[in-house]
């Protein structure tokens, strides 16, 4: 094993376990809210995605890989990016597609800018952190089983937001 990626795989796996619970707090209180949970049968593949990227990174990294510190950056760099995330979504970021009918869509932040930033980072991220110590392997197995349930997790949240972006139209909002 890799001293520095298990350290690294170490770091994520408490900031991931950080976030769930940050999560799961809004996901509570946006269903108090009146909101649905929609696409439930995706989410532990999600879960089991990343659970797996992170084990895959602390025990498969070899020995002697070497930590190219830019790409560290760069993962951090994204970490940056992902908390400008959450606070713009506030009270909505959840890891699960919540709807709260009625609620305004989020378009501040990188909102203003993209439809799905988080999805956009969390891809990188899974790219970005093995490539850190040379374990492209990882960095494509990994990469392209993200692509495959994330495109079933797009269809589920772009149809929530085109009932919510319906509602809002019709609402004057």
């Amino acid at each position: 094993m890799n001293e520095a990626a298990l350290a690294a795989a170490g770091a994520v796996g408490a900031l991931k376990l950080a976030e769930l619970w940050h999560a799961r707090r809004n996901a509570a209180a946006l269903l108090a809210a009146g909101g649905v949970e929609l696409g439930r049968g995706h989410y532990p593949l999600i879960v089991a995605l990343h659970a797996a990227w992170l084990l895959a990174i602390a025990t498969l990294v070899p020995k002697s890989a070497e930590v190219s510190w830019p790409l560290l950056g760069l993962f951090a760099g994204l970490q940056l990016l992902r908390l400008w995330i959450l606070a713009s979504l506030g009270r909505y970021w959840t890891t699960r597609v919540i709807t709260v009918p009625g609620a305004p869509l989020v378009r501040k932040g990188p909102y203003r800018f993209l439809k799905h930033p988080n999805y956009l980072v969390v891809a990188a991220e899974i790219a970005v952190l093995p490539l850190a110590f040379g374990a492209w392997e990882i960095s494509i197995v990994f990469s392209m089983l993200n692509a495959a349930i994330l495109s079933w997790r797009l269809k589920i949240e772009n149809d929530a937001l085109a009932q919510r972006a319906s509602y809002s139209q019709v609402m004057g909002s």
